[in-house]
């Protein structure tokens, strides 16, 4: 993909209040966005970002601020391929966490399972939590536009989490109809 193009944002935001720039901070940060310096923040320019971009501008141009948005591309192969590589090693570190929420979650109705909590409050709980790691990787699914190699474990990862949360359901269920556990 060496002819991929790149939208650069070039953010200026006053200083205070602080909370401005760390809106746009957290906008910029749940869309994915590779930040390349202060102020400095870039995402592939394909259409999932734009949205995210868009909210970015207006928060600054609310804030008072400045948002200069670029089309660019690496001037050669080797920079094309480093802001590649930078913007999947970013997406990396995401999987990376989606997978240790993934190992909480487990833990967390293995846990229930030992100490035999089979409560529907419990269980509306814990499918809350299953929704959240839906969502969350959703939106993963979406802005890894590379494809990471941890994409396809937390797939595997998130299937396992159902399986397990149905188990749980069911052993409340029997637990909650039979008196049983």
């Amino acid at each position: 993909m060496t002819d991929l193009r790149w939208l650069v944002l070039v953010i200026k935001v006053p200083a205070e209040p602080s909370r401005h720039r760390v809106a746009v901070w957290r906008e910029l940060r749940k869309i994915g966005a590779l930040s390349l310096g202060q102020g400095v923040w870039s995402v592939p320019d394909v259409p999932v970002f734009a949205d995210g971009v868009a909210r970015a501008i207006a928060l600054t141009e609310q804030a008072g601020g400045q948002a200069l948005a670029l089309d660019a591309a690496g001037r050669g192969e080797s920079d094309a391929a480093a802001l590649k590589a930078q913007f999947t090693a970013a997406r990396s570190a995401d999987w990376t966490e989606f997978l240790a929420d993934c190992g909480k979650f487990e833990a967390e109705l293995a846990k229930e399972i030992r100490n035999a909590k089979f409560t529907l409050a419990e269980l509306e709980e814990e499918e809350q939590s299953l929704e959240r790691l839906r969502r969350w990787h959703r939106d993963l699914t979406a802005r890894d536009v590379f494809g990471a190699p941890e994409a396809r474990e937390a797939a595997e990862r998130l299937k396992q989490c159902a399986t397990a949360c149905e188990d749980y359901a069911e052993r409340v269920f029997n637990a909650l109809h039979n008196g049983s556990q």
